[in-house]
């Protein structure tokens, strides 16, 4: 069995350094995990395992980057650094150069390497299980699967894994599960299933999970739908503390209620707002939450960019700031600087809206048909606080601020 005593340097990815590991590492990111979600189950008796491990281990909290969305975070992590340097500022943006609005899941937009990939090219191997297909070929990037040492696949297309893409075949045999339905708290069940049988067995240096916030979406914390779901995570917690890794997990985003009291989603339609004051095809604005999962939020989140020409902006940015409801209303250069975000990737002005309010474009642009519960979202600063939990005792400087990107820095560095 491999006793993980790895000697040399320390491997550096995206400027950072890492210590080789002794033991696996594994970092679970849990989608859209506000932190109030393990509280609620441990205080149901549904979670002893995550309640041992915050009482014994570490128990913090750390800031996801924004927007607070997804794709941003989850490549943040992978990375370790925020999307000025890897690139990924949203699900999707608009390509000034092509003149036409993109979705940003392919690896080409990624500009940074992954620590996955830098552990491999050092010798280590890695392993990696998303829910969503949309995030595997980014988070998988630079990965070589030709030399045995490397697996990743997604819950999403289990059933479509080869050696050539994914490093492995037979994705559902190996798991011992059926191809889980994309709109269901299986799919991150897959997940955590498919990363405790490759601990056990593929024995990688460093892993990492990240699952899908459907239920977090539907389900607000306490509520069973979400206890349930905790309860079924915490099995696979104390299964993969007790085959002896070290286990950070963090979350990509927070989650709130938006919706008004009879349930209706509270929109700010930001596109008819701006085209009644200053006239049909003087903004566009893009809302980077859109993927092509509308049944979770359709396309509704709390972080949009505008684009125009530079002298309206501040004109803009004044409508803006007169909208209830619009927590930050600032320039491109003011919000790259704030929140570390490329500048070619975001409008000439973004616009964060406040807890329970969601910001959409028109209307008539947003299928709402899926959402059969209450809106819950994500994407603006109160959504920025998320939980990060290890399975050991850490030590952070006092004056340090954690973030969500500095997990495996977590893991590697820190861990006692």
């Amino acid at each position: 069995m491999n006793t993980f005593v790895h000697i040399g340097a320390d491997i550096v990815a995206n400027g950072r350094s890492y210590k080789r590991p002794d033991k696996p590492v594994v970092v679970i990111c849990i989608d859209g995990s506000e932190p109030g979600y393990i509280e609620a189950a441990i205080a149901k008796g549904l979670a002893p395992n995550l309640d041992r491990l915050m009482k014994t281990g570490a128990n913090t909290t750390a800031l996801s980057v924004i927007p607070s969305f997804t794709n941003p975070n989850n490549l943040s992590i992978i990375t370790g650094r925020p999307p000025a340097v890897h690139g990924i500022a949203g699900n999707y943006f608009y390509d000034r150069e092509k003149g036409e609005e993109v979705m940003m899941n392919d690896a080409r937009f990624l500009r940074a390497p992954t620590i996955l990939a830098e552990f491999q090219k050092a010798g280590l191997k890695v392993a990696m299980v998303t829910a969503k297909d949309k995030l595997r070929t980014l988070l998988g990037k630079g990965l070589d699967f030709s030399t045995g040492t490397a697996i990743a696949f997604s819950s999403e297309k289990a059933n479509l894994a080869n050696i050539a893409e994914n490093g492995m075949v037979n994705v559902l045999g190996f798991v011992g599960r059926s191809l889980p339905e994309v709109y269901s708290a299986d799919l991150s069940e897959f997940v955590f299933a498919a990363g405790v049988r490759l601990l056990k067995t593929f024995r990688p240096d460093i892993m990492y999970l990240s699952t899908t916030d459907y239920v977090q979406h539907k389900a607000a914390p306490g509520s069973k739908t979400a206890n349930d779901f905790y309860e079924m995570f915490d099995r696979y917690v104390g299964q993969l503390d007790a085959a002896g890794c070290t286990l950070v997990m963090t979350a990509d985003h927070g989650m709130n209620d938006k919706h008004l009291p009879n349930g209706e989603p509270d929109v700010l339609y930001l596109q008819e707002i701006l085209d009644e004051r200053l006239g049909p095809g003087t903004t566009r604005v893009i809302l980077p939450i859109t993927d092509p999962y509308v049944a979770h939020h359709g396309a509704l989140g709390s972080f949009a960019t505008i684009y125009a020409d530079k002298e309206k902006c501040a004109e803009i940015i004044d409508i803006l700031k007169t909208i209830e409801g619009i927590d930050v209303a600032i320039s491109a250069e003011e919000a790259c600087e704030r929140f570390e975000l490329p500048a070619d990737r975001i409008g000439d002005v973004v616009a964060l809206s406040s807890r329970h309010k969601v910001l959409g474009t028109a209307k008539s642009r947003h299928d709402l048909s899926g959402l059969t519960e209450p809106l819950r979202s994500h994407g603006g600063l109160t959504e920025q606080t998320v939980p990060l939990i290890a399975n050991r005792k850490i030590e952070v400087p006092a004056d340090r601020i954690l973030r969500n990107f500095d997990v495996f820095d977590v893991a590697l560095n820190l861990v006692r």
